[in-house]
């Protein structure tokens, strides 16, 4: 029998479902890939190819790293549900490091260690987890932080816990303090974060005193007992059998009848669809001026919800402060019947006719007004 190892994701997977944890660790069937973990996967990456010498690497090193690493598998691979998608998620994630890269490169920070593998023997069993990041924060203290790159960043305490045990029990890391202070003859794990990358956004909290961790480990070694028990029974709910894999093999799934179409409900009028319309356009209105203000504020242009992101982008509007004077100009200029009819559209599109001289160009910019307004489009981020 192959030696067990313990680690957090274990531990979740066994508490979501136990007959899915036999499914994806017993019997090895895989599961279809998923865009989220592609995504992950590569920005953890770059976070460690960031963090691999004493100062940054270049950007466009960087971003070439990123890009190497996209390009080794197919859309399909990845789990992207077409090419755009897939181009969409290699866009934000260019823009990812790109706003990572400007808001650290100057900390010049080395951490102790990146994705590191730790073990430790806790209870009699071999526990196990990869830790993202490491940080020295002098005298034996240390900070412990996790990248997040899904929609939200959600706390997750019992990971951080798992990983507080593991690291305090692991022989591994006081040789590793004593390279970079060899006075340490104790450790201490003084923080622990979360940082979620698409918001450059940290979750810090401080790690649990021994008694909730005691109670805390009592739970982890109570759920290792279960699977080296054999304990497989399915634990079913819709919020984790809607999206699960092994379905198709599961007897639960397979027992249930499909679900009764609902109820079809009264059809509407045509008045109240116009009204129903209307309040829901004044609320987007509302919507949409709250999050870009709220956008702006905190210098993002882009953020997630859980099935959407928003996107702001700022575009510029010209228009001709004086009617009389523009018609006069191009009237002068000889430009009056290269517009057709003189429509502020038709005037703005001899700016980009490459037969006008840029002089001619300069002095049509001048008649005009530019206003900067701010678009916001509001994107499924589902496949």
């Amino acid at each position: 029998m192959a030696q067990f190892f313990y680690s957090q994701s274990k531990m979740g997977l066994y508490r979501e479902c136990p007959l899915k944890y036999k499914f994806r660790y017993i019997l090895k069937i895989p599961e279809k890939p998923k865009y989220f973990f592609s995504f992950g996967t590569i920005l953890h990456s770059v976070m460690e190819y960031l963090y691999s010498t004493p100062q940054f690497p270049p950007l466009e090193d960087a971003l070439k790293f990123f890009k190497q690493k996209w390009s080794a598998q197919t859309w399909e691979e990845k789990g992207y549900g077409s090419p755009e998608k897939e181009h969409e998620g290699f866009l934000e994630g260019q823009e990812i490091i790109k706003k990572y890269y400007e808001k650290h490169v100057a900390e010049n920070l080395h951490p102790l260690s990146t994705e590191m593998k730790v073990y430790a023997d806790i209870d009699g069993l071999t526990v196990m987890g990869i830790v993202d990041r490491i940080d020295y924060l002098g005298d034996g203290k240390l900070a412990i932080l996790d990248y997040k790159t899904g929609k939200t960043l959600k706390r997750e305490p019992d990971q951080l816990m798992f990983y507080q045990k593991l690291l305090e029990n692991s022989p591994k890391l006081l040789p590793l303090v004593q390279t970079r202070d060899i006075e340490v003859q104790k450790i201490k794990i003084e923080k622990m974060l979360f940082y979620h990358l698409p918001t450059l956004t940290e979750d810090s909290f401080k790690p649990v005193d021994k008694e909730e961790l005691d109670i805390f480990w009592k739970g982890a070694m109570k759920t290792a007992e279960n699977i080296l028990a054999e304990k497989f029974e399915p634990t079913p709910s819709e919020q984790s059998c809607r999206w699960c894999d092994y379905r198709g093999s599961c007897p639960v799934w397979n027992l249930n009848p499909e679900p009764k179409a609902e109820q079809e409900k009264p059809q509407e009028t045509l008045a109240e669809k116009i009204d129903r319309l209307g309040k829901l356009s004044d609320e987007g209105r509302a919507l949409k001026a709250e999050i870009i203000k709220i956008l702006k504020e905190q210098n993002l242009n882009i953020s997630f919800g859980t099935s959407y992101k928003a996107e702001l982008k700022e575009e510029e509007i010209l228009t001709f402060k004086d009617e009389e004077k523009t018609i006069e100009f191009l009237k002068q200029n000889n430009l009056l019947d290269k517009t057709l009819k003189p429509t502020v559209k038709s005037i703005l599109a001899l700016l980009d006719d490459h037969e006008i001289s840029e002089d001619k160009k300069q002095q049509l910019r001048a008649l005009t007004t530019k206003e900067i307004i701010n678009k916001l489009q509001c994107i499924k981020t589902d496949n």
